[in-house]
C-alpha cells in the first residue's frame, strides 16, 4: 500500500490539509499527518488536527510522497531542520513531492526548486523564482517528481496529478 505523509503544523490552511489526506485516501493510499513534534496543530480558524507521526521518527524509505500544504504552516514547518531534510531526500529518491499554496517556502528552504518548473500563491512567487525555480501561473504544474498549485481552487487538480504519479 503506498504512504504519504501530509504536513502539519500551527495556521495551517484547512482545505490544504484535509482534502489530500481524504481524497487520497478514497484512492486506497495511507495518509500520515507528519509534524514537527507536538500532539495538536490549529488550522488558522482553531480547527485540530492531531500529528499521527513526528518527522524526527519517521524515514523517506517508508513513504511514496509528501504533501506540502499553505497557510501560515510552512513558515514554520522550513524552520524544523528535519522537515527540510525529509522533503529534500524525498525529492532526491524521486519520490513525489507536491507543494501547495505558501509551501513553496519550504521547497526553497529545502532547496529543490533550483531549475525546476512550479507554481505557488502569488504572495510568495518572487521567493520561488529566487530559490532557482520558473513560475507559471496555473492552476497545476508538473516537473518529474515536483507537483505544485497555487491555492484551495487547484486542489482537484493538484490531487489528480498526485494520484495519477502514485497508481
Amino acid at each position: 500500500m503506498k504512504q504519504v505523509a501530509v504536513l502539519v503544523e500551527e495556521s495551517y490552511q484547512v482545505l490544504e490539509v484535509w482534502y489530500p489526506y481524504l481524497r487520497l485516501r478514497e484512492e486506497g493510499i495511507k495518509t500520515v499527518l507528519v509534524g514537527t513534534g507536538k500532539k495538536e496543530y490549529k488550522s488558522k480558524e482553531g480547527y485540530p488536527a492531531a500529528e499521527e507521526l513526528a518527522v524526527q521518527k519517521i524515514k523517506t524509505d517508508d513513504f511514496d510522497a509528501v504533501v506540502v500544504p499553505g497557510g501560515w504552516a510552512p513558515d514554520f514547518l522550513r524552520r524544523c531542520p528535519e522537515i527540510n531534510a525529509f522533503v529534500r531526500e524525498m525529492f532526491n529518491k524521486g519520490k513525489v513531492v507536491a507543494s501547495i499554496c505558501h509551501g513553496g517556502w519550504v521547497l526553497a528552504s529545502a532547496g529543490i526548486l533550483k531549475g525546476k518548473k512550479a507554481t505557488c500563491f502569488s504572495a510568495i512567487k518572487d521567493d520561488v523564482i529566487n530559490a532557482g525555480a520558473e513560475f507559471f501561473d496555473i492552476e497545476v504544474v508538473v516537473d518529474g517528481n515536483l507537483i505544485t498549485s497555487r491555492n484551495p481552487y487547484d486542489l482537484p487538480a493538484f490531487c489528480r496529478e498526485i494520484i495519477k504519479q502514485l497508481k
